[in-house]
């Protein structure tokens, strides 16, 4: 997790939350008064996000002190300490609800990316995010599926080429389109193209896409197509996979299995904040 920018991130949620102050904590407590408190885990799952503890609480008040007894990527049980504070009473209670919801969320996208990882049962196949991330959140949500074990697509429209229904529908066909993006890009960028009938499967491959995506493809589906895919271009399939259908892909031929879900719909991992 790159440190500034998380540290831009948790300014920007600071100003959103704090507003002009905090009139709840501020006429209760002096600004003399500590305490600490505790990060419990209240369900079994994955963490991520540990350095928004220390990072935020660092913004708010650098005299607070933080102790990590989890690092991201570990596996928690329901009950489990994850991180004790100490410092200004005002500041820890000022933070907490920021701190939580990134490291919930965090932590959610971490265990369910494990989840998925773990009923597929296929080390053959990567399991990856996409760009339906939230606004302003990416490079933290992208980095809680590495915590979970699964790896990124694309970051950004720089990163490489992906065409689409509508870039077909404009450029005239899929071949057309391939041939109009490797003449603009590099050597280096690949193309990939999503395609939803055999016959685009075979104008792809035709074209030479590096990657072709199977979209809302069955696994049964996924092995008839892949036999008309060369080994050379990569497959990734995606769309209507979930928990409950993710393990019947295994040994599919795939190389690849992208989840929108992952980041825009998860559920957060339950984790408390308590002064002692």
């Amino acid at each position: 997790m790159h440190l500034l920018e998380l540290t831009n991130i948790l300014e920007k949620a600071f100003i959103e939350d704090i507003g002009m102050g905090d009139i709840t904590s501020e006429p209760i407590f002096s600004s003399e008064a500590t305490g600490n408190g505790v990060f419990t885990a209240k369900a079994d799952g994955v963490v991520s996000g540990l350095q928004t503890i220390e990072t935020g609480y660092r913004i708010l008040d650098p005299n607070i002190q933080v102790t990590l007894f989890k690092s991201d990527g570990d596996n928690v049980i329901k009950g489990d300490k994850i991180a004790e504070v100490s410092g200004a009473t005002r500041a820890l209670l000022t933070g907490e609800r920021v701190i939580l919801n990134l490291i919930q969320h965090l932590s959610g996208i971490a265990t369910s990316t494990q989840d998925v990882i773990t009923l597929l049962d296929d080390p053959s196949i990567k399991v990856t995010d996409t760009r339906k991330t939230l606004p302003g959140l990416r490079v933290l949500q992208k980095y809680a599926v590495r915590c979970g074990g699964g790896k990124n697509h694309r970051f950004r429209l720089d990163d490489g080429v992906i065409i689409k229904d509508n870039h077909i529908k404009a450029a005239g066909s899929l071949t057309q389109a391939v041939e109009l993006a490797r003449n603009h890009c590099g050597h280096m960028v690949n193309i990939e193209v999503e395609t939803e009938s055999r016959n685009q499967v075979a104008e792809a491959v035709s074209a030479k896409a590096d990657v072709i995506m199977l979209d809302n493809r069955s696994a049964k589906e996924v092995k008839e197509l892949r036999k008309n895919i060369p080994e050379g271009i990569l497959v990734e399939v995606s769309g209507g996979i979930t928990p409950k259908n993710v393990g019947s892909y295994k040994n599919c031929g795939a190389d690849i299995i992208s989840l929108g879900w992952l980041t825009h719909s998860v559920k957060a991992l339950d984790i408390s904040f308590n002064l002692n």
